[in-house]
């Protein structure tokens, strides 16, 4: 069956991340839950290590004005990109979809993937992005129980509609056309071969990373502070992988990332929120010096806002909600969680 084959790799690749993991128990089942899930703008993570003893978490810090409905806001954010970077990796890597007990909920509309097919990767590649594929999984996992356990099976979301296709119609498409690597009337397709897979997770990767920096500020508990630089610097492993391995790829694989990395901090409106993965000369050609860090000037990650986080996903610089990736919008039980912004 494909759910007990899903679930029990997922045993295993949880025994490599215990760690990671145990951020998830704690916020989802601590008292303190309210003032912790505000920092889940990105990912999240659980653990069933049972072997060693759960620290005892820090005092509930005291609720702010948006109290508990805007953390679960935040986490319910968390989830949809989760759902969009799971299914991606999923489908890409593993061949198959995730299985459709992990995608119902009560808040938003259902909604079902268009695209996606199996890359069929290779040798070592294959190894990194099935680990990859595995962490997306199971934090779609981790996010769901947090949420059921914070607010109940009442403001746990549904998958919204996924658009992950490289057709003529594509997110994909639009992504690449926007950012100049295929002409106005050309396709792209993630799944064509290894280095369009590539760019595809490079896409989706810094976007996370800056989304769960944005979120660090938020954060007062020290034990919740700790957790969460954990799965930031883990994301942000998965982000440096997919970079080194653009870089290692050649000049072209280089100027395509730069141009995808250009096309996102337009996306997200003025001031620098990205880089490429390679240094250039005033002529735009690659230098040989590389820049697997998207960082500014002092070597910190760039943080992006919860609307700015939209402006990409939906591939759009006005405020409103849906388009790219998520053609009817994320689904939020907060509407203002669901909007992209306005951009200069």
């Amino acid at each position: 069956m494909i759910k007990d084959s899903v679930f029990a790799a997922l045993d295993l690749a949880n025994q490599r991340r215990a760690e990671r993991r145990r951020f998830i128990k704690l916020a989802a089942g601590s008292t303190a839950v309210a003032g912790s899930l505000a920092l889940l703008s990105a990912c999240g993570g659980s653990n069933d290590d049972s072997t060693s003893p759960s620290p005892t978490p820090s005092p509930s810090p005291t609720p702010t004005s948006t109290g508990v409905a805007t953390d679960i806001g935040i986490l319910q954010l968390a989830l949809n990109l989760e759902y969009l970077e799971a299914q991606f990796y999923s489908i890409a890597v593993l061949g198959r979809p995730l299985p459709d007990a992990s995608l119902t909920g009560s808040v938003g509309t259902r909604g079902a993937v268009t695209g996606g097919r199996s890359v069929g990767l290779t040798g070592t590649l294959a190894e990194l992005a099935r680990e990859i594929a595995y962490d997306e999984i199971a934090h779609v996992t981790a996010l769901r129980s947090a949420i059921t356990t914070a607010g109940g099976a009442a403001l746990l979301i549904n998958q919204p509609a996924i658009n992950i296709d490289g057709g003529t119609n594509g997110a994909f498409t639009a992504a690449a056309r926007a950012a100049g690597l295929v002409g106005a009337t050309e396709t792209f397709d993630p799944y064509a071969n290894e280095q369009n897979f590539l760019l595809a997770a490079f896409l989706f990767e810094d976007v996370g990373v800056t989304a769960y920096k944005g979120a660090s500020p938020l954060i007062t508990s020290t034990t919740y502070l700790e957790a969460a630089a954990g799965i930031l610097a883990a994301e942000a492993y998965h982000a440096g992988l997919i970079r080194s391995e653009l870089f290692a790829r050649g000049t072209a694989a280089q100027l395509a990332a730069n141009k995808i990395a250009a096309a996102r901090d337009t996306l997200d409106g003025t001031g620098t929120r990205d880089a490429g993965i390679a240094v250039v000369d005033a002529s735009g050609n690659p230098t040989g010096a590389s820049n697997i860090s998207a960082a500014d000037g002092n070597g910190i990650a760039y943080s992006r806002s919860t609307a700015q986080v939209h402006n990409i996903v939906y591939l759009r610089r006005d405020a409103g909600i849906g388009g790219g990736f998520f053609p009817a919008g994320t689904n939020n039980s907060i509407e203002a969680l669901r909007t992209s912004g306005a951009t200069a």
